[in-house]
């Protein structure tokens, strides 16, 4: 992945320390199947208010991190939004750095349904499948 690391001018840069910022970096971005942008749509349905699915992420689980989905009636320019087949997936800038470059997936399991997530960045997952680690 290519960041865009800006110096910060300060005694940090002079001892190597570079930082970089959320709304300049060169994103691959987030992905949604088919299955997954249709469940966003039905769920943008139900929820008429909403402009979409929020996705971040939190420290959880036995992994490190879990992702986190809720409808946002109100995104704020601290997300990136992904549109795919009229599905809108708002991304904290936060959660980027974890999950960029993620293609999100909707599965029937037996009698269960979930997003799945194909997450590049994740090294390693818990036994359930409910938290990853980077």
């Amino acid at each position: 992945m290519t960041q865009s690391l800006q110096n910060s001018g300060d005694k940090h840069a002079e001892q190597g320390v570079e930082t970089f910022s959320l709304d300049e970096t060169n994103w691959q971005g987030v992905s949604l199947t088919e299955s997954a942008a249709a469940q966003i749509r039905k769920l943008m349905q139900q929820n008429p208010k909403s402009k979409g699915l929020s996705l971040g992420v939190k420290q959880s689980g036995c992994a490190g991190f879990g992702y986190v989905f809720e409808m946002i009636d109100n995104p704020t320019d601290q997300y990136l939004v992904f549109e795919q087949q009229g599905a809108f997936l708002f991304v904290s800038k936060k959660a980027m750095p974890f999950i960029d470059g993620t293609v999100v997936d909707y599965v029937r399991e037996g009698l269960n349904q979930m997003f799945k997530f194909n997450n590049p960045k994740a090294q390693h997952a818990c036994g359930c499948g409910e938290s990853f680690g980077v």
